[in-house]
Formats: structure tokens, sequence, C-alpha cells
């Protein structure tokens, strides 16, 4: 079975229909990923990422070749081998352990962080640009208040001002983050006002804010879902950031920035304590951004209609 196959068996899934998905559309924008290479890359990636944290999250760390937390002072800065593929820490930790179980806490702080983002950001902007007057003004005005800062210095602030913890590092970027979609599904709710089917809608009968969920929500989703994908990357990085700054994950957590941090001292004798974690957030946030450009690319109208010819 080649690949635009299983592409295409994929998007004929019965589940897609019964939760109200066109499966045509779901298949043309399987087989333009599918046609992409670089799309294909960053899908593996992060299917591996998401399946590894769903992985470490339900199975627990039992499943790796070593406890990540287990201290073995007698294997302490053990260089890359067979016994231990990308070495050990200075307490004898294996780092490949390690890392495998920071995906969990890094999925776990992405996924919470953009989906409220797009959840809370998505709504206020939409209902902003739907009914715009004092509304709009009175959304837009708190929105600018947020963008005013730049988002990591903010989110900064705000951990520093609850403590040190991966807890506070969440709240933190859930409070600056939900401004530029509201935003952009400000902007993309403005275009979709415009279209006849809202007036046909409000000549039904259909109150505003059953217009907004019924008509407006599910137009604007697009753009924000491709803009969430790459935003996913962007939450990881700032995200290890403030874990390598000492606000974020504490020790004996495993975390990338923190881990980054924890070999920091070590780069020019054991090169790998921090160089390896500092891959893992490189190749991750690649990833993110492969799959975004490549979802961008199959919602292209242009290129839809080619790939349909």
């Amino acid at each position: 079975m080649n690949r635009v196959t299983l592409w295409r068996r994929i998007g004929d899934l019965d589940l897609l229909g019964a939760l109200g998905i066109d499966v045509k559309e779901v298949r043309l924008i399987l087989r333009i990923l599918s046609r992409n290479p670089l799309s294909l890359a960053g899908s593996i990636i992060i299917l591996v990422f998401f399946a590894t944290a769903i992985l470490i999250a339900i199975a627990g760390v039992g499943v790796l070749p070593y406890d990540p937390y287990a201290v073995n002072i007698a294997e302490a800065l053990q260089s890359p081998s067979l016994r231990h593929l990308l070495g050990t820490d200075n307490l004898g930790r294996d780092i490949f352990s390690r890392i495998v179980a920071g995906t969990v806490v890094d999925a776990q702080v992405s996924v919470v962080v953009v989906a409220f983002s797009m959840a809370v950001g998505g709504l206020l902007g939409a209902i902003s640009g739907f009914y715009g007057g004092k509304v709009d003004e009175i959304v837009m005005r708190v929105t600018d208040i947020f963008l005013a800062f730049p988002g990591l210095i903010l989110a900064l602030a705000i951990a520093a001002a609850l403590g040190p913890s991966l807890l506070h590092v969440m709240e933190a970027l859930l409070v600056v983050w939900w401004p530029t979609y509201a935003r952009l599904s400000r902007a993309e709710a403005l275009t979709v006002k415009e279209n006849q089917y809202i007036e046909a809608a409000k000549a039904s009968g259909l109150r505003d804010i059953e217009i907004v969920f019924r008509h407006v929500l599910p137009n604007i989703l697009p753009p924000l879902m491709i803009y969430a994908t790459l935003d996913i990357g962007s939450v990881i990085l700032n995200a290890s950031v403030l874990s390598y700054i000492g606000l974020g994950a504490q020790p004996p957590q495993a975390e990338w920035g923190r881990m980054v941090f924890d070999g920091q001292s070590y780069l020019m004798t054991q090169w790998w304590l921090p160089i390896f974690p500092g891959v893992a957030i490189m190749v991750t946030v690649l990833g993110f951004n492969l799959l975004g450009d490549g979802l961008r690319d199959a919602l292209d109208p242009r290129l839809r209609r080619i790939v349909r010819g």
C-alpha cells in the first residue's frame, strides 16, 4: 500500500462523518500533506512526541530502560554508549530516559496552554468581530493591554511573582497567550460576518450568539488550527526557557529546559548533558513548524484547486 492510499483510507474513517466533518475535505488535506516530504517529517516527529508522552503518562516510567530519577553515583558522567545511549548526568541518571520522561511535561504544558488560548481567545475574538461597537472596543482594548508587553517578559514576571513551579509557569503562559488568538479570531470573524449566509441566518430568526457558534466559529476554525499547530512549538520553547532560568520545573523533575540548565556547566567536558536535551527541544519545535506550514499549504484554495484537478 503506497502512502497516498494510506492517507485516503485514514480520511475515510466513519468517525469523521459521525463528527460532522467533510470526509472529502479531510482526504484532500491528507493527500496534500502526503505529497510534501517536510510535512510528513513534521507529522512523524509530532506523532512520536505525543505517542511517547501518552505512553509514559499511562504506563509510567517503568517502561523506560532506566529509572529517570534513580541516582547512581557509580555511573555518573558516562559518555554515550550501548549501555547508556545518550550518556548519564552528574548523578548517574540516564539521559535518554530523562529526555523521554520529559516529553510528558512539555506535552502537557503545550496542549493545555494552546487549547485554553484557542478556546478563550477564539471565542472572545469571534464575539468581538461579529458584534462590533462597544463589545469590540472593550475586548480589543483589554487585548491591547496584554499585547503591549512582550509575551515572554510578562510570563516571566508573573511566574516570578507566583514562585518557582511548573504549575505557575503554566498559569503565567495561560494569562499571556490568549490575546494573539483573540486578534486572529476577530480578523477572521470580520470577514465571515459579511457573507450572505450570515444574513440568511439572521433572517431565519437565529439569535446573534447562535450565529456565532453555528456559523462564525466553524468558519474561523481552520486558520486558528494552523496557528495553534505552529504555536505549540512556541509554547514548548517558552516553557523551556522559563524552566532554564529556574522558574519552571524543579529538580528532580525531568524537563528539557531544566536539563539544559543543569548540564550547561559541563558543556566543555561532558557535552552530552546540555546538547541532547537542547536537540530534543529543537527537533520538536521544528516538527510543529513543518506540520503547520504543510497545513497552511493544504488549506490554500489555489493549491486545493490544483490537487482536485
